[in-house]
């Protein structure tokens, strides 16, 4: 399994629009084989389950870890965030004379924006596959921020992000949960849009050191935050004042290319959401869900949670696929198996435990999902075909939502395929365009 990146050309796209390729794009060579990787995504979203898991029951998105100072330059604390992503998107920083084109990771689930920052002492940076690495010195419109000048660009946040005496430097320090970690300070450069030109200016983590924790990967140079936008945030959706996001997930293993777009909305928004503020948990797009059925068959839901303002359901990009609290899942996945109405394999792969054994070549016909938000009505309706609700793999279908021990739900990125997602922070709401992008 293998693609040649390089092959990548995004067409010119309007300001604040951004090509968008699934992760599995850049990873198909270290697999040799669909259900290897597939089994990698898995592994992935269970490990960002843990940890939202973590962050949920504490109510806080940062954790004290105890580090040393590095002359003056990181902070004494540093928080953990997470880091798994199921999306790549394309940026192009700085101008004509020194344009660097980036592949950063996406996440509706974090905050800061981040890249490798060169010329790197030795060690400190991580070999990038596909892209030659971001140099400051070359760089016209790159600034270092200074915390006491410029004070409203250095957001301070206890154990995350301090203002340095040693050259008034605006530092940070963040650890992932998976081991990894970038230090650096905050700077600012320019986007350019292709298009028409414009440049945004963008204040971005310059990360000077990614090896003193777990090695990235080398198929990205950083990681865009997507957050929900909120004063004082370094999130995309915060600096470019977007209350409008736009994004529509590729299909998994697709060579397709899709976008994510700021201001404006490419999709329709006949369906809809409510967004629900959780003054604990601001960065994540909680929603209103209100029932859930199979085919016509309801899965009760606790009683007042989907009207609840500390809501228990959020939509994030980041997990693989949908997570249900214990006691939820048990009657969704029983009512789903009888929807169903076939034997179930005896011996499922470890992470699934209802999964069907088919003949070659026959696809069987499988219960669908609808869930409906705030109200059970036509324009409140998310439907989940059947491709969206069992995943294949080692030649079983089985069903691809998964329990936990939290109390809430997440609506995954698997849920979400070739559905164009439309963030409106100004009326609160998630609109749903089916099949709005798809498989390539």
């Amino acid at each position: 399994m293998s693609f040649d990146i390089t092959k990548l050309v995004d067409p010119p796209m309007p300001s604040y629009t951004f090509a968008l390729y699934s992760r599995d794009l850049f990873e198909k060579s270290k697999f040799k084989d669909y259900d290897s990787l597939l089994e990698n995504k898995i592994a992935r979203s269970q490990a960002r389950a843990k940890h939202l898991a973590w962050i949920l029951e504490s109510g806080n998105v940062t954790r004290p870890h105890e580090s040393k100072r590095d002359n003056g330059n990181v902070p004494k604390t540093t928080s953990v965030q997470f880091l798994n992503a199921e999306y790549i998107a394309t940026f192009n920083l700085g101008t004509d004379d020194h344009k660097f084109k980036r592949y950063l990771l996406v996440d509706t689930g974090s905050d800061l924006v981040w890249w490798q920052c060169g010329p790197c002492s030795k060690n400190k940076c991580y070999e990038q596959k596909n892209e030659p690495l971001y140099d400051l010195t070359k760089s016209r419109t790159y600034q270092k921020v200074n915390c006491r000048a410029q004070s409203t660009k250095c957001l301070l946040r206890p154990k995350i992000i301090e203002c340095s005496s040693y050259e008034n430097t605006c530092v940070y320090d963040y650890n992932y949960e998976d081991g990894g970690r970038t230090k650096g300070w905050i700077a600012e450069d320019v986007i350019t849009f292709v298009l028409d030109q414009k440049t945004e200016r963008i204040l971005f983590g310059c990360g000077r050191d990614q090896t003193s924790g777990k090695p990235f990967d080398g198929d990205f140079s950083g990681i865009a935050g997507l957050g929900r936008r909120r004063a004082g945030g370094y999130s995309l959706p915060s600096q470019f004042g977007a209350d409008i996001m736009a994004i529509c997930l590729p299909d998994f293993f697709t060579t397709g290319k899709s976008t994510i777009s700021f201001h404006i909305s490419p999709f329709k928004r006949k369906t809809s959401a409510k967004l629900l503020p959780n003054p604990a948990l601001p960065l994540f797009y909680f929603v209103n869900l209100f029932k859930v059925f199979i085919n016509d068959k309801e899965v009760p839901l606790p009683r007042n949670i989907g009207n609840d303002m500390n809501s228990r359901y959020f939509v994030d990009t980041g997990a693989t696929f949908s997570f249900f609290p214990k006691g939820i899942y048990k009657v969704f996945r029983d009512t789903f198996r009888k929807e169903a109405g076939f034997p179930l394999y005896k011996s499922p792969p470890s992470q699934f435990d209802t999964c069907y054994k088919a003949d070659p070549g026959v696809a069987p016909d499988f219960p669908t999902v609808k869930m409906y938000f705030g109200q059970q009505k036509p324009e409140n309706l998310l439907f989940l075909a059947e491709r969206l609700v069992v995943v294949h793999q080692q030649g079983l279908f089985c069903l691809a939502f998964m329990s936990w021990k939290n109390p809430v739900t997440i609506i995954g990125s698997y849920q979400l395929q070739g559905v164009g997602l439309t963030f409106d922070t100004a009326t609160d709401t998630l609109s749903f365009d089916i099949d709005a992008c798809g498989a390539d």
